[in-house]
């Protein structure tokens, strides 16, 4: 099983120009897994937290398009937590790690690149069955 220890930021590739920036992200070559969903969160109300769930097979790269917040990472012994503010870094999250999203700057974006499509059954929903699950 991963902890906390093997979830990185990572820094991408970022093509500056005198018009703007961008940053491009391939399955399998700047990505370490075939993207089978893509959602973001938004207009997330200042003091909201999201997330609070584990998945048993999933693992996302999360990337702060706009503003800021931060992830707490646990791995039912450790806990970390990652602060997000830059488009060209990515946080990778891999399988079996519980996660907890706060600090939503105003007008802040959360892009989630996934590696599988949406099965509830995946997610671990309640903490005490997520130690479980990790012990």
């Amino acid at each position: 099983m991963f902890s906390v220890e093997d979830c990185e930021v990572v820094s991408l590739q970022k093509i500056k120009n005198n018009s703007g920036n961008i940053t491009v992200l391939e399955n399998n070559f700047d990505i370490p897994f075939e993207v089978k969903r893509i959602y973001y969160l938004y207009d997330v109300p200042m003091g909201s937290e999201r997330g609070g769930h584990g998945h048993y097979e999933l693992e996302q790269y999360i990337i702060a398009a706009s503003g800021s917040f931060t992830f707490i990472l646990d791995d039912g012994t450790n806990r970390r937590e990652i602060f997000l503010n830059n488009p060209s870094q990515a946080l990778h999250i891999k399988q079996g790690i519980w996660r907890e999203i706060s600090n939503f700057s105003s007008g802040s974006i959360c892009l989630v690149l996934a590696s599988q499509n949406y099965s509830e059954s995946d997610y671990i929903r309640k903490y005490e069955d997520y130690l479980k699950y990790r012990s």
